[in-house]
């Protein structure tokens, strides 16, 4: 069991120094993504922590993927696609509030493991179809008028984009069935990170982009709405 633990700490620290060294994130959100890594462990295992990693993977690939392009049509992240301690905690700290009740509701484990992976859904389909989607949309619409409207705006959606989102989350979904095999819980967890998703967007348009929600508070949000869809799916 030590053993294990050390291996954990050694595998999160190294992950969290390449992260910092390459500007993917600041030091302070590579601690907290050291701290969040081990809450989630100790409370869904290796699979937990397993769709942490894959997340926090494609997000990197998906936000650095042709920089300079999103860049000359100003809608790359700011900070250069360094991410602080509360973009970590936006899009992880709901998971690690679902591994901190299996701690405390062991029985309930499997429940919490699989609310995680609609976490990660829901956090994966917003981030590549924002960062692919504003690359490959042909057309742009307003979630809420579904008029055409600026790409990269919040609330902003297109065709290609929640298809490429949907596709995170059924890679999502693979990856969990390493931990539980083939059953319906695949398909719940690509609902649930296409309704997170698109929750996302009605909350960009409506109350983002008016100045009235801050942008960690909606991806923290749509992941909430993840992990409840899995929640209501499961107790159907």
């Amino acid at each position: 069991m030590l053993l294990q633990y050390i291996i954990l700490l050694v595998l999160l620290t190294l992950g969290a120094l390449v992260s910092i060294w390459t500007r993917k994130l600041t030091i302070i959100a590579g601690i907290t993504g050291i701290l969040l890594g081990l809450l989630i462990f100790i409370g869904t295992g290796w699979l937990g922590l397993l769709l942490m990693a894959f997340f926090f993977l494609l997000g990197t690939i998906a936000t650095s993927w042709k920089r300079q392009k999103k860049e000359a049509w100003k809608i790359a992240e700011r900070n250069e696609g360094r991410r602080g301690a509360s973009q970590v905690l936006a899009n992880g700290g709901m998971a690690g509030l679902l591994a901190l009740l299996a701690i405390i509701n062991p029985e309930k484990a499997d429940l919490f493991t699989l609310m995680v992976a609609g976490v990660f859904s829901s956090a994966t389909a917003d981030t590549l179809s924002s960062e692919l989607g504003s690359l490959y949309g042909s057309r742009f619409y307003n979630v809420l008028s579904f008029r055409k409207d600026k790409r990269g705006l919040d609330g902003v959606v297109s065709l290609e984009g929640t298809l490429i989102g949907m596709a995170g989350s059924i890679l999502v979904a693979l990856v969990t069935s390493i931990g539980y095999g083939w059953g319906q819980y695949i398909i719940w967890i690509v609902i649930a990170g296409t309704v997170g998703n698109l929750v996302d967007s009605f909350l960009g348009a409506a109350l983002e982009r008016k100045g009235l929600l801050p942008n960690d508070v909606v991806n923290f949000t749509n992941t909430l709405v993840g992990a409840l869809v899995m929640f209501i799916l499961w107790k159907m």
